[in-house]
């Protein structure tokens, strides 16, 4: 079974992530990319969004699994389960929610649901 355009871009996007890939990560947004974050923050255009990639306190890029990819029609849902190493030397564990909107090939937009887990799989 074929991955789909959409479903490749949206992998490309994630193993530059996995990385810490600035140039690969760019390469898949559109220039009027917007990106929200709920409950943290949203903001627009490739400077901004290259400028948010390492979050606050990471030391590396985070380990990231897809768990499952659906997609309909432009928008690609992920779900995801990973971990970030941190300064504090502790690595924040997260299960995440992504809504990937693609226009022309590009992701143009991206709103996201991060859960952190201290406990264990689903706290």
């Amino acid at each position: 079974m074929s991955t789909s355009p959409n479903k490749q871009l949206v992998e490309t996007y994630l193993e530059g992530f996995r990385t810490n890939d600035h140039e690969k990560i760019l390469s898949c947004l559109s220039d009027d990319i917007a990106w929200t974050v709920f409950g943290h923050f949203r903001l627009t255009g490739k400077k901004a969004y290259d400028d948010a990639i390492e979050g606050p306190g990471w030391v590396g890029p985070p380990q990231l699994e897809v768990v499952r990819m659906v997609e309909e029609s432009d928008t690609v849902m992920a779900e995801l389960r990973g971990s970030a190493p941190q300064q504090s030397g502790e690595p924040v564990r997260m299960s995440m929610a992504e809504v990937f909107v693609i226009r022309d090939g590009k992701i143009t937009e991206r709103r996201a649901w991060v859960i952190p887990l201290v406990e264990n799989d689903h706290r």
